[in-house]
């Protein structure tokens, strides 16, 4: 689609990116090609037949000033989730970003 990954990593339970996208993209189109596309390498490729991406997402925009420590982030999950659950985490992002969410769907 023509966007830049800057990096890709996660854990078992959720994953990071870290991506360029144009001034055109709409975020809703990016990540449902983003999750078709890679649940059928998954499928195919992996063989992991019960494989399925969660229903929504969440995304944030990144100042250039913060890529390389988002970047940085990104690289260290499995250290970064020794100390905090991704569910704690994911929550204080979004009481830091000022985002409106229903605990229901975290």
């Amino acid at each position: 689609m023509g966007g830049v990954p800057c990096i890709v990593g996660g854990v078992a339970d959720h994953v990071h990116l870290l991506v360029g996208l144009r001034a055109t993209h709409r975020l809703s189109d990016v990540m449902r090609e983003l999750k078709s596309v890679s649940s059928t390498w998954i499928h195919e490729e992996i063989r992991q037949p019960g494989f399925a991406w969660q229903e929504g997402y969440g995304a944030f925009t990144v100042s250039a000033s913060m890529r390389e420590p988002v970047r940085k982030y990104i690289e260290n999950q499995k250290e970064h989730h020794r100390r905090r659950t991704y569910g704690e985490e994911y929550e204080a992002m979004l009481r830091n970003s000022g985002v409106a969410f229903d605990e229901r769907y975290l």
